[in-house]
Parts: C-alpha cells; sequence; structure tokens
C-alpha cells in the first residue's frame, strides 16, 4: 500500500512540477489527436452533410457502411496504414512510418467516420425540418450544405469534441505506426503501457491523472455545448 501512496505523490509531483518528459509526452499528444481531429472534420462533415441532404444510387450502403466503419478496430487501422507506410507499401518512398504523420493518418482514418456518420444524423433532422424552404428559395447544393452545417454548429461541434475524445484515448493504431520512440512518437497512451510494464508507476499515473483529466474535460465541454444548443432552440 505504500508503494502505491509513493507512487501517486510522485506521480502528482511530476504534474505539479511539469517535468519535462512528462510535458513532452502530453504536447506531442495533444498535436497529433488535433491535428487528426482537424483533418477529419474537414472530410467528415461535409460528406456527413451531403448524405444527409443528397440521394443516389447505393446511398443506403454507404450510410451503412460507414455506421460500421465507427467501430471499426484500431489494430487494423494501424495494420493498414503500417502496410501502406512500409518500405515496400506503395507509399513507403515518403519515410512516414514510425512519425507522428503516421500516427496523425491512423487517427484521422479512425474518427473520420465517427464525425461523418454523428454529422449525417444530427444534419438529416435540420434537412426534415428545413428542406421545403430551402428548396423554395432557390439555394444550391453547396450552399445547403453550408446552411445546415452552420445552423448545426452547436451540435456539430459536439461531435468534434467526440472524435477529439476518441483520437487521445488511441493506443492500438498509434503504437503500431508510431513505434512509441522516446523523443519522437511517444505519446499519452502508449506511454502510459510503456511505463506500467516497466513498473515505473509514477510517470504512468501522472499521465494516466491528465489523460482522465482530458476526458472529463472534452465530456465536459461537450455538454456544455449541447445544453447551450437546447436553449438556442427553445
Amino acid at each position: 500500500m505504500s508503494d502505491l501512496n509513493d507512487a501517486f505523490s510522485a506521480a502528482l509531483a511530476l504534474i505539479l512540477n511539469f517535468e519535462s518528459g512528462l510535458a513532452e509526452i502530453v504536447s506531442l499528444s495533444l498535436q497529433v489527436s488535433i491535428t487528426a481531429v482537424i483533418a477529419a472534420s474537414v472530410i467528415g462533415l461535409p460528406l456527413g452533410a451531403t448524405l444527409a441532404v443528397f440521394r443516389f444510387p447505393g446511398h443506403t450502403t454507404l450510410v451503412v457502411l460507414l455506421n460500421a466503419l465507427m467501430g471499426l478496430p484500431p489494430v487494423v487501422v494501424g495494420l493498414l496504414v503500417y502496410l501502406i507506410l512500409s518500405r515496400s507499401g506503395p507509399l513507403g518512398t515518403l519515410g512516414l512510418l514510425y512519425t507522428p504523420s503516421a500516427m496523425i493518418i491512423a487517427q484521422t482514418i479512425l474518427i473520420t467516420p465517427i464525425i461523418a456518420a454523428l454529422t449525417r444524423q444530427s444534419t438529416a433532422t435540420l434537412w426534415d425540418e428545413y428542406s421545403e424552404q430551402l428548396q423554395s428559395l432557390g439555394t444550391g447544393p453547396f450552399n445547403t450544405i453550408l446552411t445546415l452545417l452552420w445552423d448545426n454548429r452547436f451540435g456539430l461541434l459536439t461531435t468534434i469534441l467526440a472524435g477529439f475524445g476518441r483520437a487521445s484515448a488511441e493506443v492500438g493504431a498509434v503504437m503500431i505506426v508510431g513505434g512509441n520512440i522516446d523523443h519522437v512518437t511517444r505519446v499519452m497512451t502508449t506511454a502510459i503501457a510503456l511505463e506500467t510494464s516497466k513498473g515505473d508507476l509514477a510517470l504512468a499515473l501522472g499521465l494516466g491523472i491528465i489523460l482522465l483529466c482530458l476526458a472529463l474535460s472534452v465530456n465536459a465541454a461537450a455538454y456544455l455545448v449541447n445544453e447551450a444548443a437546447i436553449k438556442r432552440h427553445r
């Protein structure tokens, strides 16, 4: 029990002092996850809105596939990205494997279906409400999508926060494509796994506490945004 108390005390000391090694890991984690969320949002938001508004051959199949990809196993994504970026892969000449860029690619692939599927669901509700009005105004496809995305901005912010929460907690894919290299690709989740296996509970607990606080902050922000959206529509 005393060992556990000592580990917690050491972990809190690392956090309060924001020790350089811990700060480096946290900084890289945020950099990778935020970049991946931005990339996934650029792809997922218009894709989801397009699927909500337009019907075309194969639409239902695409929607079902998109929903299925929300549960895509991270290790499978990591393996696919690894094969593509490895020396024998089609993009091997770019030298991206075991770099933060590879981790961003993997996280983007993981969270894009989540953002796109949730965007489609929320935008479809707005489209049912405003479709006749927008059509009577002669709004073009591009402006229709922009209008719906803007009107749904609070709900979409919650969707984006959900994507960030998923990205920041990812370990399997980033471990495979990043390699968990010290000072290069070591992020919070992979560092926790490594330090726990090494028995360095202080650093693992310190990173775990920060990751937990980050998850709580994201969920609190999503709740507040959702409450603001509800009040706005009253």
